[in-house]
């Protein structure tokens, strides 16, 4: 077995669990690991049986009821430092984190945003809970949001959780909600916006509808809440997930985002208004979050309420 300071799990493998796939029984008896961290842990000669041998193949089957150890390395420590941060959190528990973020945050250390960000924040707040992704101690965060876009974003704190998030990111199940201030008056009132979504060929920080086949497909449902004057507040529910998505896709239809510093620009009395507030940020708030549970398979929705500055935005431009 391998040497260092590794952590000893012994596993229990009940009578239910003879004839499985060992990476499947142990997957099973293992809520916090992945299947696929499993697999790379028994390749490892890193479980072995009550006598010692080395199990080598994640294919065998299981005998059980038996004991197996597992030798866990210590979760390499994450080259981002942690930091204090303030954090809204609106759901959390030993598997996931949810946090509200405000506007302004960074969600991953970049260049020109070393620190500060979601990702030193939660590694601060979830410090001795994360048992690793890829076996670095990190928060596994699976969706972005913009610096200057507020709302609801969710984090795993191990391997098992970070897969089934991304599992259902990836087969678009994840019920995502935006509540955002468009421009004008969006008609039809309600629609689709079916657009592919690539780089811009004329400016490579910006996203922009391309061809079918240039880029990756991107589908935007949007509904009118509220007529506002100058602008209308609408639902944009996510049915694909691309970098700028919304903000995109309600300039592409004529109605770029309220403040948007990128694909839009307000014109009088409303750029006034928004000077006059010193709005400088897209009005864009990721409002609504739901998922199936990946370890406990319960549903999880959560909902945020639109933060003050929009809000105040929304009072002054109504009718």
């Amino acid at each position: 077995m391998m040497p260092g300071d590794d952590q000893i799990l012994h596993v229990t493998l009940t009578e239910g669990a003879a004839g499985l796939r060992l990476d499947r029984a142990l997957a099973e008896a293992l809520p916090n690991l992945s299947r696929e961290r499993l697999k790379t842990l028994i390749k490892g000669g890193r479980v072995a049986d009550a006598s010692g041998a080395i199990l080598w193949d994640p294919a065998t089957k299981a005998a059980a009821p038996a004991v197996l150890e597992i030798r866990l390395p210590v979760a390499a420590p994450a080259h981002n430092i942690a930091q204090d941060l303030d954090l809204v959190i609106a759901y959390e528990d030993v598997h996931l984190i949810v946090v509200d973020k405000p506007a302004g945050m960074v969600v991953h250390p970049a260049a020109g945003n070393a620190d500060g960000t979601l990702v030193n924040a939660l590694l601060h707040h979830c410090a001795g809970q994360l048992s690793g992704i890829g076996g670095v101690a990190r928060p596994g965060i699976v969706h972005r949001i913009d610096k200057d876009t507020s709302g609801l974003i969710v984090a795993a704190k191990h391997d098992k959780a970070h897969e089934g998030l991304a599992k259902q990111f990836a087969a678009h199940s994840i019920d995502r909600r935006y509540l955002a201030l468009a421009t004008g008056r969006p008609m039809p009132a309600n629609g689709t916006v079916d657009a592919a979504l690539g780089r811009s060929p004329t400016n490579r920080k910006k996203m922009a509808v391309v061809a079918a086949g240039r880029g990756k497909r991107a589908v935007t449902h949007y509904r009118t809440v509220e007529a506002l004057n100058g602008a209308t507040l609408v639902e944009c529910r996510l049915e694909t997930g691309r970098t700028h998505q919304v903000r995109v896709h309600m300039a592409h239809i004529g109605h770029p985002l309220v403040g948007d510093p990128v694909y839009g620009r307000a014109r009088k009395p409303l750029s006034d208004i928004l000077r006059a507030r010193n709005f400088t940020r897209q009005a864009l708030h990721a409002a609504h979050l739901g998922f199936i549970h990946p370890v406990t398979g319960n549903k999880v929705a959560l909902d945020s309420e639109i933060p003050a500055d929009m809000r105040e935005l929304i009072n002054e431009l109504r009718v």
